[in-house]
């Protein structure tokens, strides 16, 4: 029987694409990879950035580096390449990183870069949503190991 496709946050799988160049190697990668196909994806590297990157957070609707620089032109092209990926594949359901500008979905952080969370979807997550997918952030699985 054929797996259905997911698409997940490539840094979940060990890809160190996060803006310090880091991954964050989820422990059921391994699980999910037996129920389906992982597609995985990094927006923010489709969207053109190099890793590492400064840190970006969410700011009253757009996507700002901690320098002040407004990166959301480009948190736009790779949610929107990334969804393209995932639409190809015929995935329908997504996991995502945690509290990330992207991929954020539940919480993300306030813009203030103090670590402070506050409900929110990021960019991708967005999308996603608005093109009905099923999204499950990587600290709530919901049914995708059930």
């Amino acid at each position: 029987m054929e797996k259905p496709p997911l698409v997940v946050s490539a840094c979940l799988l060990g890809r160190q694409c996060r803006y310090d160049g880091s991954s964050v190697p989820f422990p059921q990668a391994a699980m999910l990879e037996e129920r389906y196909t992982l597609i995985p994806v990094c927006p923010e590297v489709l969207g053109g950035f190099q890793t590492p990157r400064s840190p970006s957070e969410l700011v009253e609707g757009r996507v700002m580096s901690r320098e002040g620089d407004d990166c959301t032109e480009a948190f736009l092209r790779g949610a929107q390449r990334a969804l393209e990926i995932a639409e190809e594949s015929g995935c329908k359901r997504a996991l995502l990183m945690d509290r990330s500008p992207s991929c954020g979905y539940g919480v993300v952080y306030d813009g203030s870069f103090r670590g402070i969370l506050i409900p929110g979807k990021g960019i991708f997550a967005s999308l996603l949503e608005s093109k009905g997918f099923i999204i499950n952030s990587s600290s709530h699985l919901g049914d995708l190991l059930g």
